[in-house]
């Protein structure tokens, strides 16, 4: 099973100290070394990082430990390969274009493998560069949100309902944990395992959990900065992380939830 890490916030924030005690699960404090990736929005734009070392070891993984890019949504994956060979094409986050927006997407499963029979037809609009059933299963998303919405993108209440259904209909086949974004807001669907954690005034010390490493954040920021973390496993032990219901689609907007539906 891979590892998900994602956060949505008020304000352009760095992911710095979560990335800290996320990257050395990579191959270091856990098993997921068969690549990694992370997706940063600024504005429209997107920066994209992917390496198939593992994140513990890996040079590009250094760089953005060292590197504070400040971003309102953020989408990083570590993986551990059961569909698809250890390749650049099959490293998450996954990136596509609709409605002018760059979306971005990760997905882990279970060891088991893949989707079981999920072999959707596509139309051409979005299609796989690699052989994961979750780069399949992210064209087919957007395949079908483009199908329903056309050419212009919908409200955010409309969307997040389709894309409830459309999740429950892929989840179906089996484990279906994943992150999405398209800069705007950021979602999260737990099948199995997801936590999320809010962190807001009053700020205080943050201790990771993989690394005896911590944080005043009360020091760093401002009283009305606002971020929520959406973890596979929670980052910190002593911060309040909230488990997610198996079948439970969330979205979260300037750092906080905005909207939950049940997916099973």
């Amino acid at each position: 099973m891979c590892q998900l890490l994602g956060m949505n916030c008020n304000t352009p924030t760095d992911i710095c100290f979560s990335f800290e005690g996320f990257h050395t699960r990579g191959g270091l404090t856990d098993v997921h070394k068969d690549g990694w990736g992370i997706a940063f929005f600024e504005g429209p734009g997107c920066r994209v990082f992917l390496d198939v070392e593992p994140s513990a070891q890996s040079a590009v993984a250094k760089l953005v430990r060292h590197y504070p890019i400040h971003s309102r949504n953020v989408i990083a994956h570590i993986r551990k390969a059961t569909q698809g060979r250890v390749a650049l094409e099959n490293t998450h986050p996954f990136q596509r274009e609709l409605w002018g927006r760059y979306w971005i997407f990760a997905h882990n499963g279970n060891l088991g493998g893949n989707l079981k029979d999920f072999a959707p037809t596509l139309n051409g609009s979005f299609v796989p560069v690699g052989d994961t059933d979750s780069e399949l299963a992210f064209c087919f998303l957007l395949q079908r949100l483009r199908e329903e919405f056309g050419d212009a993108m919908p409200l955010r209440q409309p969307m997040f309902d389709f894309l409830a259904g459309i999740t429950r209909e892929i989840a179906a086949h089996g484990e279906f944990n994943f992150l999405l974004s398209n800069g705007n807001c950021l979602y999260a669907h737990c099948a199995t395992k997801l936590a999320y954690l809010l962190r807001q005034a009053p700020f205080a010390v943050a201790h990771l959990k993989d690394q005896d490493v911590s944080v005043d954040f009360s020091e760093v920021t401002n009283p009305d900065d606002r971020v929520a973390l959406i973890a596979t496993l929670p980052l910190t032990d002593n911060e309040a992380w909230i488990t997610m219901d198996p079948g439970t689609l969330m979205v979260f907007v300037d750092g906080l939830p905005a909207a939950t539906a049940r997916t099973a």
